[in-house]
């Protein structure tokens, strides 16, 4: 298994990456906070609580919302800064953490500590930060699509961003190593088994040009999972610059969704979050 991860992950691990991030006021970028905590099986866990624009540290002040990320394979948090920044504009608060083995965080990647580590933010946020289920909502990014699912199935966040994610591990060997013997995969990263089991407000966002994970794989993903749900087809912007799409639709319709969840009854009238 661990030589299996190893084609599978790729962290990358502190110092590698921009870890001078300026830790500025909103008037500069986010705010942000370092944060450390454990998985239950022990590791070392780090992330960073950036505050909505017009925050401060420490600040009480009920915010818009908080956004749990669970970030894509390469790279670690450093390489979403400007995406923080965007979002902590919209405004949300964003909490952004490294998986284990990624960035500042300890052990090694597999598919059970991703979805460990994600648990493991869910409860720093709502035990430690006291930050209302009601005010979460869970982003997973391509393979953060994963943990993300898994925490949404058996937790309860306002909702849930599916952003250019895959079914499974099978079918995208069988698009980028149609040769390889699939049934010897141990890891999974079953997407699809996980998507009926989530309750809440589900968005799906991919591009039509994604050429990492097909846009088809994102729609059936989309297609597997219950009610209420919506999908957000972006046009010819690629996997890691989907964000990037004309007139700001991403960081729009992200920000749309999460206030509908937040609003009051939401999460309970599916034909309303249906329509988002």
């Amino acid at each position: 298994m661990p030589i299996e991860n190893s084609f599978i992950f790729f962290p990358a691990k502190y110092p590698e990456g921009d870890w001078d991030t300026p830790m500025h006021g909103p008037d500069d970028g986010p705010l942000v906070e370092d944060c450390e905590f454990h998985a239950s099986d022990g590791v070392r866990l780090h992330g960073w609580y950036c505050h909505p624009a017009g925050g401060e540290e420490g600040d009480a002040a009920v915010t818009p919302g908080t956004l749990l990320w669970c970030h894509g394979n390469a790279g670690n948090i450093t390489h979403r800064y400007e995406m923080i920044r965007q979002f902590t504009q919209l405004p949300l608060a964003v909490f952004i953490f490294d998986y284990r083995g990624y960035g500042r965080s300890d052990g090694k990647p597999s598919e059970a500590g991703l979805c460990m580590d994600a648990e493991a933010t869910w409860a720093y946020l709502v035990e430690k930060r006291r930050i209302p289920t009601q005010q979460i909502v869970v982003l997973g990014k391509s393979i953060g699509a994963v943990p993300a699912l898994d925490l949404a199935s058996r937790r309860s966040p306002a909702g849930l961003i599916v952003d250019s994610a895959f079914t499974c591990l099978s079918d995208m060997a069988r698009v980028h190593m149609p040769l390889a013997p699939r049934f010897l995969l141990r890891t999974k990263l079953d997407a699809i088994g996980r998507v009926g089991q989530v309750a809440c407000p589900k968005l799906f966002i991919h591009s039509r040009a994604d050429e990492i994970v097909p846009f088809e794989l994102g729609q059936r993903l989309y297609q597997t999972a219950a009610d209420p749900k919506a999908f957000l087809p972006i046009e010819d912007m690629g996997h890691n610059d989907i964000h990037l799409a004309t007139e700001g639709i991403y960081y729009e319709r992200i920000h749309q969704f999460a206030l509908h969840c937040m609003a009051e009854h939401a999460c309970s009238d599916p034909a309303a979050t249906a329509t988002i």
